[in-house]
């Protein structure tokens, strides 16, 4: 790990200030930027530690009947809220369905939605990676990429956001406040905050330099059953190799409505709202969740180690809709 200087920010609007000197990076849990300090993958100049700001460790209820998480809310601490576990179930299932025990004690919510990929070329500096150093190929491409994206990639990066929680959030329809460097807040959808690739791989949201997340809010829970699925290598501690977030409105064995949100396919969140179209006003039947597929995972396409997601979606993603409609 290179050497750094320290300090301590008292508000956000501090805290966006500072960041946005070059070579700074903001410190919260650290679960991740620790982790890419000591392979110097990262190597900050600078650290400003967001921790003691007040305020921001709250979940409150909004007046419109939703929820407004703090940044600094601790992934453990939003799971195990009984107002989210009641009202929003999918997001409680996709918290503990990340990391273990220890990480979510220290992960926060801000955090959480900004961690960088898993990808194994993007953690090794001794191979090329256009996300770690641009223009430098992908490696991946042509490697070993069991782990990789199969849609909304591009030739620049097939790599895949690796946060359980940020797949919950997108079908929650949640926003991203946020406060801006230069004074000022703005509100970001969720659906816009995570980038797809394209020519700039190294661009994972749409942050401006030293704009810094001050909460999450979430609309009131939309009706029907909420789940979440989560298929990885091992039962704890591994990333989605597919996750699909569901909420699902059925009643009489028909689907009145559904909103459908994937993890491990994509660089970011991946949510079609073909996909959701193809199953309103339909019977609960395997050629309504086969249409759902084929939109979800049109333009798919593999790189060889990745290539089981394909069929593996399409059978998650069954698998979930008929446990939503039976339920």
């Amino acid at each position: 790990m290179k050497a750094f200087t320290y300090e301590r920010a008292g508000s956000p609007e501090e805290a966006a200030s500072i960041a946005a000197r070059p070579g700074t990076k903001v410190i919260a849990g650290g679960t991740n930027l620790l982790d890419l300090m000591k392979i110097q993958v990262e190597a900050p100049e600078h650290l400003v530690d967001v921790n003691r700001m007040p305020g921001l460790d709250r979940i409150e209820d909004t007046e419109e009947g939703g929820l407004r998480i703090g940044t600094l809310v601790r992934n453990s601490d939003l799971a195990s809220d009984t107002r989210v576990r009641v009202r929003y179930p999918v997001l409680s299932r996709a918290l503990l369905a990340g990391a273990n025990g220890q990480l979510r004690n220290k992960a926060t919510t801000g955090g959480n939605l900004l961690q960088r990929t898993r990808c194994y070329y993007f953690y090794d500096p001794s191979k090329p990676c256009n996300k770690r150093q641009p223009g430098s190929g992908c490696s991946a491409i042509g490697g070993f990429n069991r782990i990789h994206a199969v849609v909304g990639a591009s030739e620049q990066c097939i790599a895949v956001h690796p946060s359980d929680m940020a797949v919950a959030m997108r079908v929650l329809d949640a926003q991203v406040e946020t406060v801006r460097p230069q004074g000022g807040r703005r509100v970001i959808p969720i659906a816009d905050f995570h980038r797809l690739p394209g020519n700039t791989p190294q661009q994972d949201a749409t942050l401006e330099a030293g704009e810094i997340i001050t909460a999450v809010t979430l609309p009131p829970p939309p009706p029907g059953v909420q789940l979440y699925r989560k298929v990885r290598d091992r039962a704890s501690f591994a990333f989605a190799l597919v996750s699909v977030a569901a909420i699902v409105d059925a009643h009489g064995g028909s689907i009145r409505g559904a909103r459908l949100a994937f993890g491990g396919l994509a660089h970011k969140p991946w949510r079609v709202t073909a996909a959701e179209d193809a199953l309103a006003g339909k019977p609960a039947q395997q050629r309504a969740f086969d249409d759902a597929a084929d939109a979800v995972l049109q333009g798919a396409r593999g790189q060889g180690h990745n290539e089981f997601k394909i069929p593996l979606t399409r059978r998650v993603l069954a698998g979930v809709l008929a446990e939503a409609t039976h339920a």
